[in-house]
């Protein structure tokens, strides 16, 4: 199996994968060695015709003759794994950002130069030097990069919130920092915790740069996803009653799964939170939620920060900046459908696993199975990391003028030893 390892950061990620060139390495390894034993076989069993007295310098010839054909084999695995490692950098998609190319941004430069700490090596961590965090898949959108990184240094920073975005989105991630001044917006009218929770956002007080929409009023016609459909119209919709009031079996209330906690749901993570709803009503219940969203069609963190609650902005492919086992309840919608290959999902499951704690729940709410099939395959997927199922529903609902089939469950985690 081919073994790739990558630095980021302060991080390491780990690749295995099974490919054509590596099957043929390890090919050439095992023809090595059977090489090598047949040349030893040989060394120790030939006896020559001549006299007894020429046999010692024979074996002695024969011996650096396998030992010249030992080193050139060693010498050929060596090549053919360093070319191995770069043909599998080349199909993963990464290698070292190439610097010397004209369009290089100068600040984009600087910003991945490698800066040697002032005192040495550092006796706890044995670094010798910093190095800039940057997605390693920014290499395929080298031209986009560049342009994100182009930009007057202390000066006021492009209006390229859109483009920060479509960068984030094709796997650059994390973004370079920036040494500009980003546009600000005047937050005047914005209300006091309790009542910013169920108050409508005035649209001067969010970024509208690169969506079609510029106030919510033309977003309240628009079904943005299956969990956001009207879901900034807090004083007219239904999205005030979400959680609290039940419209099919496939909708749990907040308060009965808190109850399965027993009482120990004191902080959670809301995974694709839409306009933040979910973190509002538990913060009713002293419970607090982090809300992980993108400005996709809409300025959801503007909204769920107007409202006075913690919007995080990352993608589902980046590995979720908290540490292990601490996270009491995880909720989930429709973004858990993250489409790709199943080991997409696997990624994400598996990362959705290791913040949760032992005992916490794991709540996913209403997801559309477009097919019977995808549903099994999610199952099955569940049902390996052996969670207590507290409650699961599949149920039907109406939309689009046809049939569709929900899963909702609260699941426990185990204890592993």
């Amino acid at each position: 199996m081919g073994s790739v390892s990558l630095k980021i950061g302060d991080g390491t990620a780990r690749f295995k994968r099974a490919t054509l060139c590596s099957s043929a390495v390890n090919g050439l390894m095992l023809f090595s060695v059977l090489t090598t034993n047949l040349f030893a076989l040989y060394a120790f069993t030939y006896t020559p015709n001549s006299q007894s007295n020429h046999s010692l310098g024979h074996t002695q010839k024969n011996i650096s003759v396998i030992s010249e054909q030992v080193s050139l084999i060693l010498r050929e695995i060596e090549s053919s794994q360093k070319k191995l490692s770069q043909m599998e950098k080349d199909l993963l998609g990464y290698e070292s950002i190439d610097l010397s190319k004209p369009n290089t941004a100068d600040e984009l430069r600087l910003f991945l130069q490698h800066h040697q700490l002032p005192l040495g090596k550092d006796s706890r961590t044995g670094i010798t030097e910093m190095v800039a965090s940057v997605g390693h898949s920014c290499v395929k959108s080298m031209d986009m990069l560049s342009q994100f990184m182009d930009y007057n240094p202390s000066g006021k920073c492009p209006d390229d919130l859109s483009l920060a975005q479509k960068l984030i989105l094709k796997g650059c991630e994390p973004l370079p920092r920036r040494r500009c001044f980003a546009k600000t917006i005047s937050k005047a009218g914005l209300l006091p915790f309790p009542v910013s929770l169920w108050r409508n956002v005035s649209d001067k007080i969010v970024g509208w740069s690169g969506l079609s929409c510029k106030n919510f009023e033309c977003l309240k016609g628009k079904k943005l996803s299956k969990d956001c459909v009207g879901c900034f119209d807090l004083a007219y919709g239904y999205e005030n009653q979400r959680f609290v009031k039940a419209r099919g079996k496939n909708d749990f209330l907040i308060d009965d799964v808190l109850a399965m906690g027993n009482g120990g749901i004191r902080i959670g993570f809301d995974i694709g939170g839409g306009s933040g709803t979910f973190a509002a009503r538990m913060s009713e219940r002293n419970v607090t939620i982090v809300t992980q969203a993108l400005n996709v069609e809409a300025p959801y963190n503007d909204f769920i920060a107007a409202r006075g609650l913690f919007p995080l902005f990352l993608s589902l492919d980046h590995r979720f900046p908290f540490y292990d086992n601490v996270f009491d309840l995880v909720h989930v919608g429709s973004a858990l459908d993250v489409g790709g290959k199943p080991e997409k999902l696997e990624f994400l499951m598996f990362d959705i696993d290791r913040i949760l704690r032992a005992g916490g729940l794991f709540w996913l709410d209403n997801f559309y199975c477009a097919t019977d099939e995808k549903r099994r395959d999610l199952t099955r997927l569940i049902e390996r990391f052996e969670y207590k199922k507290l409650k699961w529903v599949v149920g039907e609902k109406v939309g689009s003028g046809k049939s569709e089939v929900y899963l909702s469950a609260v699941l426990q985690k185990p204890v592993r030893v």
